[in-house]
């Protein structure tokens, strides 16, 4: 059986194909149509998927989408007299009709879309609506767990901002959850907002900016967002505009009183904005800590599935670990809505058909491969030269360059799922150099000092250079660097002493897990600095796209398939900068 999964209304569009309840590929719309986090319907992905032909369409069992027509119609009803015009506006704005009531009939506007980008009229398979935090939660069932506690946290929902599951076998259910207005996720994207960057984007901005700031703050914003018994908290909408209908900006005249005027966007960052990103940062721990110790007294299960937007902040992944009696965390690659496509078809795949579980997900790499024909292409058209290499003397090669100092795009296999570059689509270099945090965002990624770069360390290493005792292959923890390592691995650590760090295994990702072991016996630290392939735009996701961003740059080196790149001349640099296409970031 294939099952679609598709979000085509709301930011993350892109879509997701399981087939007896193993994915076989999950696309993000921003890969392929080069705008960060698009609304735009995921025209790109399906022809990449189906071709321009309904052929392939006509394999397609179900369709679902996680969003639930029902749930959303009764829900947006009951509220839109005191509220939430925000996010009702959202939804709205995303979709791509004048019409005032389209998210409430998705599947007529879907239909018409799909028909129109693949040909000809035909009949859909029937389409699926699935709630919102159920197709996050449904991440349980690729979990390596049996049965596990499941915490949901968003900005919204359909119907709830945060919702937790008990997850058994094939089976999850819902115990309770907290309404769109109390939602810790809004919070975090209109403080981001706030503080100067961009919401629904750069909210991982301000998790790093915290590290930096003070504890000035953090009491008064305890009256922003209260805990109460038994896990629950509140919000005190005094601070916010977005529960009154008509009132678009979310900030009210007292948060200001309170917290200062807003910054600009690129204008200095003064200690004062340290203190709140830190305020802010510090009560989302406090939540989501009073939230899982409620759980584990209610519902003792030593497993936490977390999935949603807010599920994305590593540091207070890292704390459940370290504050609470959970022993084994996992967070999906795709946590965020990237994964809502998948999770809406897992869900009705377990908990609609009850389809027994068999299949674990252990890496992101479901994206599109690319080829050598088509990499030689893209290095032909840039005017580039390469060497083709046999494996071992790729690795070899590269891992003598990173232990040089160079740095190196290293362009591999299937590209990733979710927002993280974990290896296929990343730039590597020496995590032992103190100033490379400082030449990466000099040459490549231009991008604020403040915020950390990612180290990957071999599986059975990581308990040696980090205070973890579980796997962490998809990048959502940010455990302490151990003492004795922060001088071996200056370039990793960031300034609250904590790493973002990926586990990296040999079963899950071969040619990868070479590479750091080579580099691993060159140095003795086998553990790579790595971020995403790219500089203020979308991960790149074609072969051009990688030659592309390789000239714009300084890179040193271009790992791209089998074939290795120094080569960089005037007239591939012209093609770079003439061919580059940049949309919204």
């Amino acid at each position: 059986m294939r099952i679609l999964g598709l979000v085509s209304a709301t930011h993350d569009s892109g879509l997701a194909i399981l087939e007896d309840g193993k994915p076989t590929l999950v696309l993000e719309e921003e890969r392929l149509n080069r705008e960060k986090r698009t609304k735009a319907f995921p025209r790109h992905c399906v022809i990449e998927t189906f071709g321009l032909r309904a052929a392939g369409l006509r394999d397609i069992d179900v369709i679902t989408t996680p969003w639930d027509q029902n749930k959303l119609r009764a829900h947006f009803g009951r509220v839109l007299l005191s509220g939430l015009p925000y996010s009702l506006n959202l939804l709205r704005e995303n979709s791509h009709s004048p019409q005032r009531n389209e998210i409430v009939r998705l599947n007529a506007v879907l239909s018409r879309r799909l028909q129109r980008i693949i040909g000809g009229q035909f009949e859909l398979p029937e389409i699926v609506p699935v709630g919102h935090h159920d197709a996050h939660a449904a991440a349980f069932f690729v979990s390596p767990f049996d049965e596990a506690n499941v915490l949901v946290m968003d900005g919204f929902g359909d119907d709830a901002s945060t919702s937790i599951y008990s997850g058994h076998d094939k089976h999850l259910e819902r115990l309770w959850s907290e309404g769109i207005l109390d939602s810790l996720g809004l919070i975090y994207t209109f403080i981001t907002k706030y503080l100067g960057f961009k919401g629904f984007s750069d909210e991982g901005k301000v998790m790093a900016l915290a590290a930096c700031g003070d504890d000035s703050y953090v009491h008064r914003f305890r009256d922003v967002v209260r805990l109460l018994d038994d896990g629950r908290y509140v919000v005190d909408m005094s601070y916010f505009n977005y529960g009154k209908y008509g009132e678009l900006k979310p900030l009210t005249a007292k948060f200001y009183d309170v917290f200062g005027p807003p910054r600009k966007p690129g204008s200095l960052l003064q200690d004062r904005h340290l203190a709140i990103a830190y305020a802010l940062q510090s009560v989302t721990e406090d939540v989501v800590l009073h939230i899982v110790r409620a759980m584990m007294a209610q519902q003792p299960c030593d497993n936490l599935v977390l999935a949603g937007g807010v599920a994305l902040n590593c540091v207070v992944n890292a704390k459940i670990l370290e504050k609470t009696d959970v022993r084994r965390v996992w967070v999906p690659p795709c946590a965020s809505d990237t994964g809502a496509p998948l999770g809406s078809a897992l869900w009705y795949w377990h908990q609609t058909l009850g389809e027994p579980r068999g299949f674990e997900l252990t890496h992101a790499y479901y994206g599109l491969e690319y080829y050598d024909e088509q990499i030689a292409e893209a290095l032909n058209e840039a005017g580039l030269t390469s060497e083709i290499l046999e494996e071992r003397e790729l690795i070899e090669r590269v891992s003598r360059d990173l232990a040089d100092g160079r740095i190196v795009g290293w362009f591999q296999g299937r590209f990733e799922m979710g927002p993280r570059a974990l290896g296929n689509r990343s730039i590597l270099a020496d995590p032992r150099n103190p100033e490379m945090r400082d030449i990466l965002n000099a040459k490549i990624k231009h991008r604020e000092a403040f915020r950390p770069f990612a180290p990957a360390v071999l599986e059975e290493h990581a308990a040696e250079f980090f205070d973890i005792a579980q796997p962490d292959p998809f990048m959502t923890l940010a455990p302490t660097v151990r003492m004795d390592k922060q001088v071996r691995l200056p370039a990793a650590v960031h300034v609250d002493g904590t790493g973002r760090i990926q586990t990296v295994s040999r079963a899950t990702n071969r040619r990868y897990y070479d590479l750091i072991a080579a580099f691993g016996r060159l140095t003795g630290v086998p553990v790579l600095l790595n971020t995403s392939f790219n500089r203020q735009e979308p991960i790149v996701s074609r072969p051009s796209e990688a030659v592309s961003c390789y000239l714009r740059t300084g890179m040193d080196v271009l790992a791209i398939g089998d074939r290795y790149v120094t080569d960089r001349n005037e007239k591939s640099r012209a093609w770079a900068e003439r061919t580059f296409v940049q949309g919204p970031i």
